[in-house]
């Protein structure tokens, strides 16, 4: 038998350090082409469901109105169910950008 060397015993503990590792990977404006066209696509996809939300609430709040009034029960039900979605999708568009942030930089403190 020939004279082979062993391969170097690595500790556990650096192997754990070795997964560990980071790759210095971080989110960087200006490295792809059509950046400023995919930001100006997504504020009108937002500002589309603002008015589809503007839409929605008046006719869930119409319909609130009339199922009051006529005593229908079942459309002043869905009335307010629309409202209060219509609100809270309004919520959400108009906070979508901020819980993006949020939550990037809160991932971006994870070690």
């Amino acid at each position: 038998m020939a004279w082979a060397p062993k391969e170097p015993v690595i500790p556990i503990a650096d192997r754990f350090i070795q997964l560990a590792y980071d790759p210095g990977i971080s989110p960087k404006g200006g490295g792809l082409p059509g950046l400023s066209v995919l930001k100006t696509v997504v504020n009108s996809i937002n500002l589309f469901g603002i008015v589809a939300v503007v839409g929605a609430l008046a006719v869930s709040l119409g319909v609130w109105a009339w199922g009051h009034h006529s005593g229908g029960h079942q459309a002043e039900a869905n009335g307010k169910k629309g409202a209060v979605v219509a609100a809270g999708a309004a919520l959400g568009l108009g906070a979508a950008n901020g819980i993006v942030a949020f939550f990037s930089a809160l991932g971006s403190q994870v070690q």
